[in-house]
């Protein structure tokens, strides 16, 4: 069992910037309706090949995102084939072991599965983050004093050490997920763009 995994790790939130998940904190108002999308830029799991795909979740995080017991419905990039749906999930389920099993035992329950078109390629924490008819949300990142996209270092969540992460600010975040009871339409609250690294 092994897995090396390069990309971008894209979340969308209830909560207001910057997202307090990052620095340790609870989330806003105490619980979290969020969307959390792993692109892979570059990856292999047991040699199988999953580069430029997606994995995203809508999950609803009851708590401190460190807390767990979150409830998810996950989405597999539609452009998987059926042997890289079955790589993606065995790895992000936890069932490959590695880091991804530690981050896969946040989620408590699982509710469902499902295959959609999702749109992911984000930039510096700016672009078009979509999944399916389900979530959507215009990302953009948060400027400094010489416009330049603004970077966390050495936050809480980190899963590549020493590379920035870009928070923002979602223009507009809508989410329709009946199976998690979730209706979400907001303006300007959290979203962020880190990068992972995972391999065993």
């Amino acid at each position: 069992m092994s897995y090396q995994l390069e990309g971008r790790l894209l979340e969308v939130c209830t909560c207001n910037s910057i997202c307090p998940c990052f620095v340790g904190e609870d989330p806003d108002g105490g619980e979290c309706g969020g969307t959390i999308a792993y692109r892979v830029d570059k990856g292999t799991i047991n040699e199988i090949n999953v580069s430029g795909l997606t994995l995203a979740m809508v999950a609803h995080i009851p708590g401190n995102v460190f807390n767990g017991n979150w409830r998810a419905v996950l989405f597999i990039d539609d452009q998987a084939t059926e042997q890289q749906e079955e790589a993606l999930l065995s790895a992000f389920t936890g069932k490959e072991g590695g880091p991804l099993a530690d981050v896969a035992e946040l989620v408590g329950e699982v509710v469902s599965v499902e295959r959609a078109t999702i749109e992911s390629d984000i930039q510096e924490g700016t672009g078009l983050f979509k999944v399916g008819n389900v979530m959507r949300a215009e990302m953009e990142s948060l400027k400094g004093a010489s416009e330049k996209p603004v970077k966390l270092y050495d936050a809480a969540i980190d899963f590549s050490p020493g590379a920035p992460s870009f928070p923002g600010k979602a223009k507009t975040y809508h989410v329709s997920c009946p199976s998690l009871n979730m209706e979400i339409d907001l303006q300007a609250h959290n979203s962020m763009q880190a990068y992972f690294n995972f391999q065993t």
